[in-house]
């Protein structure tokens, strides 16, 4: 079940994925600014700030000897301005440490404003790490296929240690499983009106199954 969760889930995701620019990188600054902007925020919004914000900022050095002020500014319209402050705080202490992001998501998860999801992230969408990245999407994903009825709660190890077990040993099939298994919790596993009936991997879902025997 496994295996074909993995293999329907990358073919899917080979002709459905949207374009989004901070999947054209692997610049671990770019990835991180993308990461802490869609933190709460729609896709959409973001694409608009982002690549504002990387002509203002346009690598580490430049955000870390930023005035907080100018930051903000770049912010402006997002919301949430914790992940701004957070962010600049992270550039200056990356940018006094070597100017170096780390690649190990225990490392990462040290820097400000970084949650176990985001050093996942960051580890395999800059790195190409090979492991998991579970946010909202993934993880209601990983619970209706595998779990259906016995549903552990979201952040549970449960999940975490199934998703780590499911992410591909190579690193660009890894990053492909954590961009795709995003994807499908953004546009087909929806929290309140999923689509089973257009879902690739509805035949080895558990929820799925159920729901599609109605």
């Amino acid at each position: 079940m496994r295996a074909a969760f993995t293999r329907k889930l990358l073919a899917w995701w080979a002709r459905a994925a949207r374009d989004l620019p901070w999947r054209r990188t692997r610049d671990p600054y770019r990835v991180l600014v993308s990461e802490f902007m869609l933190q709460q925020t729609q896709v959409s919004r973001v694409a608009e700030y982002y690549p504002r914000f990387l002509e203002r900022f346009p690598d580490l050095a430049t955000l870390a000897s930023a005035k907080p002020r100018a930051v903000r500014e770049a912010w402006d319209g997002l919301g949430y301005y914790a992940r701004a402050r957070n962010l600049h705080a992270l550039a200056k202490q990356v940018s006094g440490a070597g100017g170096q992001v780390p690649d190990d998501p225990g490392e990462l998860a040290k820097l400000p404003g970084v949650g176990p999801y985001t050093a996942g992230a960051v580890a395999s969408f800059a790195y190409e790490k090979p492991v998991p990245a579970v946010d909202t999407n993934v993880a209601r994903v990983i619970r209706r296929v595998f779990f259906a009825s016995r549903i552990p709660h979201p952040a549970s190890r449960q999940i975490w240690e199934l998703t780590r077990a499911l992410v591909p040993k190579t690193g660009k099939r890894a990053w492909k499983f954590n961009q795709a298994i995003m994807e499908l919790g953004a546009l087909v596993c929806k929290a309140r009106a999923p689509n089973c009936r257009e879902c690739p991997v509805q035949p080895v879902c558990k929820t799925g199954r159920r729901l599609g025997r109605r």
